[in-house]
């Protein structure tokens, strides 16, 4: 497996620019199974996920070409295959996205339960009592989840889910968008990935309304076209670089950003100690403000409020915060996977259930450590860069997954990062 060696102590200084949402393409291109015509999208990142995706479409029998590396064209006009198989599937959760437009087109799917990032059980029983109120069939057959629509096609209702959740919802549209009558999701997600997907279903032929507050229409339609689309930008992305030349009292200009996309995160830096200017709609420029950074608890909780993928990030930077913080994660129930590999630099953080307490600010010095999943690894990567010493990060494959060109982007605006390869695996920077 391939590692990160990280020397700590630079400031981060210059300009970085964000990439597209790996949140909201890997739906996108669940959404292309719907239709046969083709569909273009661009700033699609090249990102790990999204190659396993990609290679999904390509064997259900979708087309997909790249005439850039940020573009994609599929075409799902002849689709062979109505399975999403294991061997994909336990490598990312985001695989039963599949589940959604395939029984919503072609009346049935067979996808396997998924894996992905160890961070919580994250049932989709949501998701399969959903397609029930739809009409399907649902039963679960040595560990797929098999779905039929026994009258070929689906039919609208009124639901409400019983907890937020973000996958359920954008399978749950999609799956709806052909089915017969209207279908009204009730305590649906309010994502800014969420209204991504509806904009591209609406470009499609679909006719969603709502998206992006808790209650979506979808009226159903027989057919869908051609659409081209592109991606909005990595929310997550940039609040991980906010933090990053926070942590390490560096300066950046963070470009091709959607900052109303993190107005909680931005608020909440900035409660921290943290000086943050929008100079344009798609620029933010960032630094350590001049009191120096003060300790501020937070609680993860559904959009609009601060989003569980920056909870580890937030979390390392407290480290680095005079006083003591509480971190409250009500999202996952095993979240805090990354709190043992910060212990290993010198951070000061006790676990009670949902909730770490952190104490600031304490030298972190570089270590072995090892990512247990995405966002641990990107909380990893900004301790290294704040730590004195070397600090060598294992399992990078999980930041792989979501990060686009981490090394290099980190590289280009000062940070001591290289990439150490396993000759047996080809890294997602190989390429470059």
């Amino acid at each position: 497996m391939d590692k990160f060696l990280i020397k700590g102590g630079n400031a981060l200084h210059g300009k970085v620019t964000i990439s597209g949402a790996k949140n909201s393409a890997l739906p996108c291109l669940a959404a292309t199974l719907l239709t046969p015509g083709t569909v273009t999208l661009h700033n699609v990142p090249y990102v790990r996920d999204l190659i396993t995706q990609r290679r999904l479409l390509e064997d259900l029998g979708a087309e997909t070409l790249t005439p850039g590396k940020n573009t994609h064209k599929i075409t799902a006009s002849e689709i062979e295959l109505f399975e999403a198989p294991y061997e994909l599937v336990k490598t990312m959760r985001a695989s039963v996205l599949a589940l959604g437009p395939l029984l919503g087109r072609f009346g049935k799917a067979k996808v396997s339960l998924p894996g992905g990032c160890a961070i919580g059980t994250r049932p989709i029983d949501l998701h399969l009592r959903a397609f029930e109120e739809l009409g399907a069939k649902v039963s679960l057959e040595s560990g797929d989840v098999v779905a039929t629509a026994p009258k070929g096609r689906l039919v609208g209702a009124e639901m409400e889910f019983s907890t937020v959740t973000v996958t359920g919802t954008e399978n749950v549209m999609m799956a709806a968008v052909h089915a017969e009558g209207t279908t009204v999701l009730r305590n649906a997600a309010r994502e800014p990935e969420i209204e991504d997907l509806a904009e591209l279903l609406n470009k499609m032929g679909a006719k969603v309304e709502g998206a992006g507050t808790s209650t979506i229409t979808i009226e159903g339609v027989e057919g869908l076209g051609d659409a081209e689309h592109s991606i909005i930008p990595d929310r997550i992305e940039t609040g991980t670089f906010l933090v990053a030349a926070a942590i390490t009292d560096g300066e950046l200009t963070i470009e091709k950003c959607e900052p109303k996309h993190i107005k909680a995160v931005i608020e909440k830096l900035r409660e921290a100690g943290v000086s943050i200017d929008q100079t344009d709609d798609a620029t933010l420029h960032v630094k350590r403000s001049e009191g120096g950074l003060r300790a501020n608890d937070v609680t993860t909780e559904p959009h609009p409020r601060f989003p569980t993928d920056m909870q580890a990030q937030y979390m390392t930077l407290m480290t680095q915060a005079e006083g003591k913080s509480v971190v409250k994660e009500t999202i996952f129930e095993n979240r805090f996977m990354h709190v043992a590999e910060l212990h290993r630099m010198g951070a000061d953080i006790e676990i009670h259930g949902n909730e770490a307490t952190v104490t600031g600010p304490t030298p972190l010095t570089g270590a072995k450590v090892l990512a247990s999943d995405l966002r641990a690894s990107a909380s990893l990567v900004i301790a290294g860069l704040a730590a004195k010493g070397e600090t060598m990060i294992d399992r990078v494959y999980h930041i792989d997954r979501g990060y686009e060109h981490i090394v290099k982007k980190v590289s280009s605006i000062g940070g001591n990062i290289k990439r150490i390869k396993n000759e047996l695996t080809m890294s997602a920077e190989e390429s470059e």
